[in-house]
């Protein structure tokens, strides 16, 4: 593909993104694009509150396949990522047998059979992905997945090399084309260098002002440019406070359709003040912000 193509069509990428409500840069939509025409899963690290999600979410929207969800945590095992049985189904379709005295006349294997078969088996995310059908593939999103330990990670990585899983009472279930993986890291810690050499990767950072701009004033309503400017500027200077857990994307939001709410024409270090609980959720951030100087936040704010 050449060089012209290849941009045309990371523009038309950029562009479908845009008609779905995601404002992503050159770089993101580039990694999109190759994740879609290599079928690789697309491994996005960064900040908490950059859009890493959103970017499944969107994906989901915009290819029309449907967004399967897989939220990572400490002690997550297979059981809860893959499938399980259900147990209790399981047992009173004995109870019934015997009930009925349907059991009576079935060897043990036989009936051994029966209770393992697909209408007792309960498809968790990743089994759901990899048995989706015909149809448009699903969006499979793994969310946070440097919550996981090593051994879910080992088998996530197992799976995503071939997207097939065995269930040992059933088979072999494979992908009849592979679903739209989405992995999201916050980075709390490293992701094992084998699992990023199986996706394409790519670092998501908060958006420069006129890009913040722009997706507050998409996703608030009833808000005055003048304070949608004066927030994204704002929260890009408590990013550079080396705060604990920096504002991101969806705080800018919410502080900007709250100011709204409360009618303000602009910002002011009082409301600035009343309303920080919107954009910095830890009461330290809040204190090193005061520290800093509110009042001034807001007056450079406000020349922005």
């Amino acid at each position: 593909m050449t060089e012209q193509a290849v941009s045309r069509t990371v523009a038309e990428v950029r562009c479908a993104l845009e008609e779905h409500d995601y404002l992503a840069d050159e770089g993101l939509a580039t990694a999109v694009l190759l994740a879609l025409e290599l079928q690789r899963p697309l491994l996005l690290e960064g900040e908490p509150g950059v859009g890493k999600t959103e970017v499944a979410k969107t994906l989901a929207r915009w290819t029309g396949g449907e967004l399967i969800r897989l939220q990572c945590y400490e002690g997550i095992d297979i059981g809860q990522a893959v499938y399980e049985w259900d147990y209790s189904r399981q047992l009173l379709h004995l109870r019934t047998a015997e009930a009925t005295g349907d059991a009576a006349g079935v060897d043990a294997e036989t009936l051994e059979n029966e209770l393992y078969s697909p209408r007792f088996l309960v498809k968790r995310p990743l089994l759901q992905a990899i048995d989706h059908g015909d149809g448009q593939p699903p969006v499979l999103l793994i969310d946070e997945v440097d919550r996981a330990d090593d051994e879910f990670e080992a088998y996530l990585l197992e799976m995503l090399s071939e997207y097939a899983i065995s269930v040992p009472e059933l088979g072999r279930f494979e992908a009849p084309v592979p679903p739209i993986v989405v992995i999201t890291s916050n980075r709390t810690r490293d992701v094992h260098d084998a699992l990023k050499r199986r996706c394409l990767y790519h670092w998501v950072e908060h958006p420069g002002l006129e890009r913040e701009i722009a997706i507050i004033a998409r996703r608030t309503t009833e808000v005055p440019d003048r304070i949608i400017r004066q927030v994204a500027a704002a929260v890009g200077q408590f990013r550079t406070l080396g705060l604990y857990k920096p504002p991101g994307v969806a705080e800018s939001i919410d502080w900007a359709q709250s100011l709204g709410r409360l009618g303000a024409a602009a910002l002011d270090s009082t409301l600035a003040e009343a309303t920080l609980g919107t954009v910095i959720k830890y009461r330290e951030d809040q204190e090193r912000v005061r520290e800093h100087g509110l009042d001034t936040i807001v007056e450079q704010a406000l020349r922005a």
